[in-house]
């Protein structure tokens, strides 16, 4: 409507406001594209003043990609998503989710809570269903870490992409991408890549996790240089574990980055007049360790084709699948061993069977 009749409504004659309302309502749809583009150029920032979690990055058609590192649990990081997203008016927001694990945007921070500290049998069983046998428990054994920080913290997970989820629905145009790999997948990469003892060496440490968390603790993590120290101690003793949770993850983030910050077309008036592109603006929110592999992949030509496959399962995970199927079904078989003959005993102590079994023994003895 400003767009339409500029003039002020002090100069405006008594007719002005109907006039408009009617130039408002014949605007042809490419029209009203271009005034709410231009308005988003107009609040998006030259030289936005952006956090220094920000990683700036361009493509070469010059597109640009704000990388924005956070720590998981952390209200700074909310804070440098909002800032981010709200000075550079983006057209795709990107973030470190996936399909399976979407569901976290539309709960609220109550809800997040209750479920991240309550690991039932029923998650249990969801989890061995949904991933196979060893990648379901490891997948349990992760979200017991994940409960653990969040009764020490009183915080929920993922609290960064809600904050830019609730964001990109405010600028105009804005799509959301979920750019992280199917975790399925990437626990079946990661429980294949590890040998037996290093499966039950990662899963005692993980169930004996009882360290204190402090909040000071996790704005640690966004510092870069105290977060590859980290990442240096976790290669030193689980190398293949930091290379299918961590690097093969880092290309595919990159790789749906780049693919989000591909040009824009805008909108034509006819079907004669040329195609126009303008570089893209993206935002992606991931976790700062999966920063230095994007910067270090970002000029690499990518193929995602190979971390996307699943190995078939190794003697030592069918070994250990057998044994826990042996245990399990054992432990059943014992129970309902032991339950029938505590019911025979029970039985047999009654009187009317005492008195029956008499009987018998007389009419055989006879």
């Amino acid at each position: 409507q400003a767009a339409a009749d500029p003039m002020s409504s002090s100069d405006a004659p008594e007719d002005g406001p109907k006039e408009t309302s009617s130039v408002s309502q014949n605007i042809s749809d490419a029209d009203a594209f271009k005034i709410l583009l231009e308005m988003k150029m107009k609040k998006r920032q030259k030289e936005p003043a952006l956090p220094s979690t920000v990683t700036e990055l361009s493509t070469e058609d010059g597109s640009k990609v704000y990388v924005v590192g956070t720590a998981h649990f952390s209200d700074s990081s909310k804070k440098d998503v909002v800032k981010t997203i709200q000075e550079v008016q983006p057209d795709v927001v990107v973030v470190e989710l996936c399909q399976y694990r979407v569901s976290m945007l539309k709960m609220d921070e109550k809800t997040l809570l209750k479920e991240a500290k309550e690991i039932n049998l029923e998650k249990l069983q969801q989890a061995i269903k949904q991933n196979g046998v060893m990648s379901g428990l490891m997948q349990m054994l992760l979200l017991k870490v994940s409960a653990h920080i969040t009764e020490q913290l009183g915080m929920a997970p993922g609290g960064e992409f809600r904050e830019a989820f609730k964001e990109a629905s405010k600028v105009p145009f804005c799509k959301f991408h979920l750019g992280d790999r199917p975790i399925p997948v990437t626990f079946k990469r990661a429980i294949a890549a590890l040998s037996f003892w290093q499966k039950v060496k990662l899963a005692w440490g993980l169930c004996f996790l009882s360290d204190p968390i402090s909040k000071d603790d996790v704005e640690k993590c966004k510092q870069k240089d105290l977060l590859e120290q980290m990442m240096a101690e976790m290669i030193g003793e689980f190398p293949d574990l930091h290379r299918t949770i961590v690097s093969e993850r880092d290309i595919y983030l990159t790789y749906m980055l780049k693919q989000a910050a591909k040009q824009i077309e805008l909108p034509r008036a006819s079907e004669n007049e040329p195609r126009k592109y303008i570089p893209a603006v993206v935002v992606g929110v991931v976790g700062m360790g999966h920063v230095p592999g994007i910067e270090k992949n970002w000029n690499s030509d990518l193929n995602i084709q190979e971390i996307m496959s699943v190995p078939p399962p190794s003697a030592s995970s069918k070994i250990f699948k057998f044994v826990i199927k042996a245990t399990v079904f054992g432990l059943m078989g014992y129970g309902c061993y032991r339950i029938g003959q505590r019911t025979v005993q029970f039985i047999l102590s009654m009187p009317a069977a005492q008195s029956y079994l008499q009987k018998l023994t007389e009419i055989r003895s006879q």
